[in-house]
């Protein structure tokens, strides 16, 4: 399943550090301590006054729609990091219903929830996985992961406290400063760091709403850099009917809803 979808999405989290690690930083050895930065520890009321306003204004959103285009490093065979990029074009409902639309440096992708199923589609290798699924955004994002390793870059975006899911385990908190470039419009910049990443937050100043985020994993030696840029938000939009619904082509290939290692043809 990580072939389909999270070959573009798992390596980059806007909140990875407060969430669970992703897919390859759980099958590294175990964790070292996370490192010394060379920082007073502290967790400064600025900056999560500027994470609370951003996190109040999308918990209180009951729709709402955004692209996110990721950017990350991985390295060639070289070891020299290349750029990878996929655009992900997202609509949500909560408490139930999910639709992400992913195109990139690699196959196009297709992530349909409509409260009772998850599909997940790729047109170009016409496979597809169709799995039960819970009945809340929520805790359909946390069985995906756990089930078949799909992880969005924007998790802690849509789900129903993102304030939360961000501040949990958070170590270090702090306001860098303002930029006018980002997203076309003034924002606010912290830093948030926790266990698994230090991450580099924009906040718009007046619409309060994410701009970019940039992660570097602790744990990844090379330090490469993971980004995401969100433009497009509507929030709150007028969404059809069927605005989530999808019926699977006749010529689909169903394959099992599970972890790359688990669908992956054996080597002779």
């Amino acid at each position: 399943m990580n072939k389909m979808i999270v070959a573009g999405v798992v390596t980059t989290a806007l909140a990875m550090a407060a969430a669970p690690a992703a897919t390859w930083v759980q099958q590294a050895p175990p964790p070292a301590p996370a490192p010394n930065l060379g920082l007073h520890v502290e967790v400064e009321p600025a900056a999560m006054a500027l994470v609370k306003a951003m996190t109040d204004k999308l918990a209180a959103a009951k729709a709402m729609s955004f692209t996110a285009v990721t950017t990350y490093e991985s390295p060639d065979r070289t070891g020299a990091p290349l750029l990878y990029t996929t655009l992900s074009q997202v609509t949500m409902q909560r408490p139930d219903k999910l639709k992400v639309i992913t195109l990139g440096d690699g196959p196009r992708t297709e992530f349909y929830y409509d409260s009772k199923t998850v599909q997940a589609y790729e047109p170009a290798s016409k496979q597809l996985a169709t799995v039960a699924a819970p009945n809340t955004t929520d805790a359909m994002l946390r069985a995906a992961f756990q089930r078949a390793a799909i992880y969005f870059p924007f998790t802690d975006l849509i789900v129903s406290d993102p304030l939360k899911a961000i501040a949990e385990n958070l170590r270090i908190a702090f306001v860098v400063g303002k930029s006018i470039v980002v997203g076309g419009v003034p924002t606010d910049i912290v830093v948030l760091v926790g266990q698994h990443a230090h991450v580099q937050l924009w906040i718009g100043s007046e619409d309060k709403l994410p701009r970019m985020a940039q992660a570097i994993f602790l744990e990844d030696p090379a330090r490469y850099r993971h980004l995401v840029q969100f433009s497009d938000w509507k929030l709150d939009p007028s969404l059809a009917a069927d605005a989530f619904a999808w019926t699977a082509p006749a010529d689909a290939i169903r394959i099992p809803f599970a972890p790359p290692a688990a669908t992956a043809p054996a080597k002779k």
